[in-house]
């Protein structure tokens, strides 16, 4: 793809893995069925971009600028989010496949992870206020020192949030999900 910027189009069923995007401008344009796997994507823009039914496994995101991007039905397997530039940065995700992920320290105010795979992902120091992870599996997920305040996590599951470690004033939980803020003590709720 020799040009560096562009402004909304649709990319469908192109093969970009492996490939070095380094530094190219995405604004307003849409990803369908594209394979990103492996593609190093440093110092590139999303502005405003529509990721839907994409591979973004192993993806190289060293300073790239997320500004509104939305991923939905995407396979994101241990990516590094940390990497990502601060400035502006903006992410909702649908039905994505979200494992070993990596958000420590991101800017996460008012998230929506909805029908996500977020196991043994790393929200280290995240701050997640007003987050939701309706319908999510948080299974492993690790949450040490991340503000949840307002988070809503009502059909969220498999999760497990250590309340003396994390921030979690007005955070919404459903009653039968309250086990995952108590597995460290071994106790048996039934």
């Amino acid at each position: 793809m020799p040009e560096r910027f562009h402004d909304q189009e649709t990319f469908t069923k192109i093969q970009f893995a492996g490939q070095h995007l380094k530094g190219a401008e995405f604004t307003n344009c849409t990803f369908k069925n594209c394979d990103f796997t492996n593609t190093v994507l440093a110092g590139a823009l999303f502005s405003d971009c529509t990721f839907d039914t994409c591979n973004l496994s192993a993806t190289n995101l060293s300073q790239v600028k997320l500004e509104n991007a939305r991923f939905s039905h995407c396979k994101m397997l241990g990516i590094n989010f940390n990497a990502c530039s601060d400035f502006l940065f903006s992410v909702s995700f649908d039905s994505c496949l979200l494992d070993f992920c990596n958000f420590t320290r991101k800017q996460l105010k008012g998230t929506h992870f909805t029908g996500c795979s977020l196991k043994e992902a790393d929200f280290s120091e995240c701050n997640l206020t007003g987050a939701s992870f309706s319908g999510s599996d948080l299974d492993r997920a690790l949450f040490r020192q991340t503000n949840l305040e307002k988070a809503d996590f009502r059909e969220a599951y498999n999760f497990s949030i250590d309340p003396e470690f994390n921030r979690l004033k007005k955070a919404r939980f459903a009653s039968t999900g309250l086990s995952g803020l108590l597995d460290k003590y071994d106790i048996v709720i039934s």
